[in-house]
């Protein structure tokens, strides 16, 4: 019993630290250039367009553009839509900085899916953040106790 708990809590050390490197790995290569992919739609690609400026303008953010910095111009509005499940829910999208408030997002979501619309009102610099826990807790088996960040820079002009 016990060589099989070291087993298996070896075997999750080892499936975290892979998964933790691989989201180091394509985090660093959106926070470099500070533009991002933008060439996708919808939820997890954003819909975007290059400005002249260094960052990208978007309407719609989603899990994969965490790192991201985004423009928008005042009277914008940008759409968060974090897709998780009941086991690993995003925690709701908050905001620090001036800039941005918050608006009617319109949706009806699924347990463990964050959502979230802002309307740019002023220029100004605001991070919006969620996370969600890493691994799924179930009850008598081993888990985790990491968390997966969510971070948009969106500045407005």
């Amino acid at each position: 019993m016990c060589r099989t708990i070291r087993r298996r809590t070896t075997l999750v050390r080892a499936l975290v630290t892979l998964t933790l490197a691989l989201t180091v790995a394509g985090c660093a290569d959106r926070t470099g250039s500070g533009s991002g992919s933008g060439s996708g739609s919808g939820k997890d690609g954003g819909d975007s367009v290059p400005t002249s400026v260094g960052c990208t303008a978007v309407t719609t953010l989603g899990a994969r553009d965490s790192g991201r910095t985004v423009c928008l111009a005042v009277g914008d509005t940008v759409r968060i839509s974090l897709d998780g499940t009941s086991e690993r829910p995003w925690k709701p999208v908050t905001l620090s900085g001036p800039g941005l408030t918050a608006t009617n997002s319109g949706l009806v979501l699924p347990p463990g899916d964050a959502s979230a619309a802002f309307e740019a009102v002023s220029a100004g610099r605001t991070r919006l953040e969620s996370t969600r826990p890493l691994c799924a807790a179930r009850t008598g088996q081993v888990s985790c106790r990491g968390i997966q960040e969510w971070r948009v820079t969106v500045v407005v002009k």
